[in-house]
């Protein structure tokens, strides 16, 4: 894809990997719709940032697990830029939850946020897609939705799911509109891992190393500027913690 002067939403952009997503391809000359749920100012960090780049960017609120919202975010960037090429589905959350406090509203949540959510901006920016001959969907999904870690059933299961709906909707809307996954391995650690829980997971990690956000950005650059031919696959980038230990 030729991306400069396209437009990419991503959402959950104004914090971690989402923020270092919407840098990257900014600096591939794409205009960016920064979404975020609460984190405004972070937003309008991230939209001062991609706008030094020279090219354009504007932070849109909308909490994902309301369909309404889903719909708003969609037609908030066609009256922006009247036009979708590339949709970036980062946002999610990350409870963990052992098996004795698991309960139906954190199952919910999950489920919502992290498979329904993205399933429904991807069904409502693909039609935005077509109004221009079509575009890319890259879905952010986890290399534990291949190989599940305990006391975090309920997101292991969001992921798997987020996998099997990257290879579905990649038949279902082909050949216009690309459909691919990243599925990260160990970049950011969850806050409450301790020093020892970290030596151990780079201990376990062939590359002998945690991985950055930017690790991430630059493989979703690859999948949208780089090549038109693939679709329907799941990029593994956890430096080889798949496979490890």
């Amino acid at each position: 894809m030729d991306t400069t002067g396209k437009v990419a939403l991503v959402t959950g952009a104004a914090l971690r990997v989402g923020r270092e997503i919407a840098v990257a391809l900014a600096e591939c000359g794409m205009h960016i719709a920064v979404h975020y749920r609460s984190s405004a100012g972070p937003a309008l960090d991230t939209v001062d940032r991609i706008r030094k780049l020279g090219v354009e960017a504007e932070s849109i609120q909308a909490d994902l697990d309301e369909l309404r919202h889903v719909e708003q975010l969609i037609e908030s960037v066609r009256e922006r830029w009247g036009r979708l090429d590339v949709l970036v589905n980062s946002a999610a959350i990350f409870p963990r939850t052992p098996w004795d406090e698991i309960d139906e509203t954190v199952w919910e949540q999950t489920l919502r946020t992290n498979l329904k959510a993205p399933f429904f901006t991807a069904w409502h920016g693909a039609s935005l897609m077509r109004e221009n001959g079509g575009g890319k969907i890259i879905f952010i999904a986890d290399w534990a939705g291949f190989r599940p870690y305990k006391n975090y059933l309920p997101y292991v299961i969001s992921k798997g799911g987020v996998i099997t709906m990257t290879k579905a909707m990649a038949k279902e809307l082909a050949p216009d509109i690309a459909v691919n996954a990243i599925a990260p391995g160990p970049v950011m650690l969850p806050s409450d891992f301790s020093d020892e829980d970290a030596n151990k997971i780079v201990d376990e990690t062939l590359l002998k190393r945690l991985g950055s956000p930017q690790d991430i950005a630059q493989s979703v650059v690859y999948l949208v500027a780089m090549t038109d031919f693939v679709t329907g696959h799941v990029m593994v980038v956890d430096g080889g913690r798949l496979i490890g230990k």
